[in-house]
């Protein structure tokens, strides 16, 4: 800029940072070409000069053993690396698939400033409740895996869940000529990750939203079950009895597909989420059939 402007370095860098002792005319020049080049200042620079940290603070769910939850820990620790050299740093906050250790952990959360936040907000009505308290303290925040559009953020990165559960009704409908019986097989850690979890919650009602909407569609009849993930035999034959479809409203769906193949259960259309190693293998083998 100092030479387009056909002045000095320090002339440029008093009108960028208003420090005077400029002509009106040199302060045209420059402010002229800031705007031709769309010019922004370096903060990370800026502040690296001054020493500045930057400190984050993710919260989410405990990962051990979970491959949903330990790709976006691997991400996040590379942005970390990638940034360290300007000062940021992160602190993580993990929480059980709990209510109770949730809150817990968003007490200390709470308590404690930082830069930005990055949050998965899992429990609907606990991080609702979390959002609001931490909203007052004028820090940005943003969310992954799930939205919660009550407490708006800077940014959200995931799924629509609510359009990935319509998308999933319309991939169990699709070429259904007569009555179809569909099982929605709930695979969880605890009951509350399906009665209280925002993901599934949206999911479910964007699922039955398709049928409701799509009357030309054939009867559907639907059974809901829920079982544990770490109780594989609590699935029986007799569940998948007269069943032509079978929709899992999360990551887990490999075990369904898993009991499926094992039984020789034949003809029995399956749905679910994520791209997990496990459940590409099903769908590579054809016992899953869409994965969102």
């Amino acid at each position: 800029m100092a030479q387009i402007a056909n002045v000095s370095v320090g002339t440029v860098d008093r009108i960028i940072h208003n420090r005077g002792q400029v002509t009106e005319e040199n302060i045209e020049k420059v402010n002229a070409i800031i705007k031709e080049y769309g010019y922004k200042k370096n903060i990370f620079a800026s502040n690296l000069a001054f020493n500045k940290k930057f400190k984050f603070a993710v919260f989410l769910p405990q990962n051990e053993g979970l491959e949903y939850w330990q790709a976006p820990i691997v991400g996040i620790s590379k942005a970390a690396e990638e940034l360290a050299n300007f000062g940021v740093t992160i602190d993580y906050f993990f929480f059980d698939y709990n209510t109770t250790s949730f809150n817990k952990m968003a007490s200390k959360v709470l308590k404690l400033d930082y830069e930005g936040l990055l949050f998965a907000p899992i429990f609907y009505e606990e991080s609702v409740s979390f959002l609001i308290e931490y909203k007052k303290k004028n820090i940005p925040i943003v969310m992954i895996d799930s939205n919660l559009l009550e407490v708006e953020g800077v940014a959200y990165i995931g799924q629509n869940s609510y359009q990935s559960g319509y998308l999933g009704g319309k991939l169990i409908s699709y070429g259904i000529k007569n009555e179809c019986n569909v099982l929605i097989l709930k695979i969880t850690r605890n009951e509350e990750s399906t009665t209280r979890t925002n993901v599934y919650l949206q999911r479910i009602k964007g699922f039955y939203s398709y049928f409701k909407e799509k009357t030309h569609l054939p009867k559907f009849n639907f059974t809901e079950i829920t079982i544990k993930d770490d109780a594989e035999n609590q699935l029986t034959c007799k569940m998948f009895a007269g069943i032509e479809c079978v929709f899992v409203p999360n990551s887990r769906v490999y075990i369904a597909a898993k009991f499926i193949k094992e039984n020789n259960l034949s003809g029995i259309r399956i749905v679910g989420y994520e791209l997990l190693k496990q459940n590409l293998e099903y769908l590579k083998d054809g016992v899953i059939d869409f994965l969102i």
